[in-house]
């Protein structure tokens, strides 16, 4: 081989290393995110999810990717789509909607990074070991909304104190749903107030429930913590004012589209502690050395224009604690 032909060989061929070697460097990590619902559910949280990312110097389409994969309230749909994540080699998977995707995820790596976002208990759910020792590849943040049912129902009660029946609508699916029916039965023996509990997994159903709690007479209604509920907030509201019903929610979401009062936590915020996670991980860190993190603000939302079309008055130590007060 001439010498000038060997130069230009093995010139041409480290020209070409490099290349391949730069866009392995550049390429911008994945985050995938899996949820048990539909991207108009999501989009109310991306600005938080954003937000949480930002702190650790990370920016969408700048130097992080965020693939989605809806399942559209079809739970089963999960597991292929998390094999799917995994057989795309995402960097992190971020599992959203209730404790189902996580599960799904978790089925699908081991390896790969997950951070859940779910109100229901994540120990019980089979996600994590403990709050504080997560173990494994799966942690995130835990929003305890199941667990302040009992909160919600006093909060309800002082609104309605003279009410003789108060219903109460839970998603039977839902995992938390045998611990949201003690917790509530036992505030209401303990406040003396009758309660009447309607089961909903379908939004069909949630239709029925209302007709028979108007037909029982409810004075009042408690939505529980789900995430069927939450997708389905217009059509709950709706229902609610139409049988001129006073209702409880566990987001501001609801009171933002005509509910009356909700109690809970702080969703978006969830959503950003998520987000600075998602960053952690992808700078190096390690999910098991992330605990569990549980929320530090909650919120109560009151909407005056609806308690005035119910002919309702708040009462005042209500409104004095109120985070926000929609005139």
């Amino acid at each position: 081989m001439k010498r000038r032909e060997f130069i230009t060989l093995v010139g041409g061929a480290a020209a070409s290393w490099p290349l391949a070697a730069r866009a392995q460097q550049t390429a911008m990590p994945v985050i995938g995110i899996l949820h048990s619902t539909s991207s108009t559910y999501f989009r109310q949280f991306t600005t938080s999810v954003q937000q949480g990312l930002s702190e650790s110097g990370l920016t969408e389409d700048r130097n992080v990717t965020l693939e989605y994969r809806w399942a559209d309230g079809q739970t089963d749909r999960l597991p292929a789509l998390a094999a799917d994540l995994v057989g795309r080699q995402v960097a992190a998977i971020f599992a959203v909607g209730g404790p189902a995707p996580a599960l799904a995820a978790k089925d699908a790596t081991s390896t790969i990074p997950i951070v859940f976002i779910s109100a229901g208990d994540p120990i019980r759910a089979g996600l994590v070991a403990s709050l504080n020792r997560p173990g494994g590849n799966v942690t995130g943040v835990s929003l305890i909304g199941s667990a302040l049912e009992a909160k919600r129902l006093e909060i309800l009660h002082q609104l309605v104190p003279k009410a003789e029946l108060i219903g109460v609508l839970v998603n039977p699916t839902y995992p938390d749903a045998e611990r949201q029916r003690r917790e509530l039965q036992d505030a209401a023996d303990t406040l003396k107030q009758r309660i009447a509990l309607m089961t909903a997994s379908t939004e069909n159903a949630i239709d029925t429930a209302f007709a028979a709690l108007a037909q029982h007479a409810a004075s009042a209604v408690l939505v529980a913590q789900d995430i069927l509920f939450n997708t389905r907030r217009l059509q709950i509201v709706t229902l609610a004012a139409r049988h001129r019903m006073p209702a409880i929610y566990n987001q501001r979401e609801f009171t933002e589209i005509g509910g009356l009062i909700s109690y809970g936590t702080h969703f978006a915020d969830g959503y950003r502690q998520a987000g600075v996670y998602l960053g952690k991980i992808l700078k190096g860190a390690r999910p098991a050395d992330l605990p569990v993190l549980q929320p530090t603000r909650f919120e109560m939302t009151i909407n005056l224009k609806t308690a005035r079309a119910l002919g309702l008055m708040v009462p005042d130590n209500l409104l004095a604690i109120a985070d926000e007060v929609i005139e």
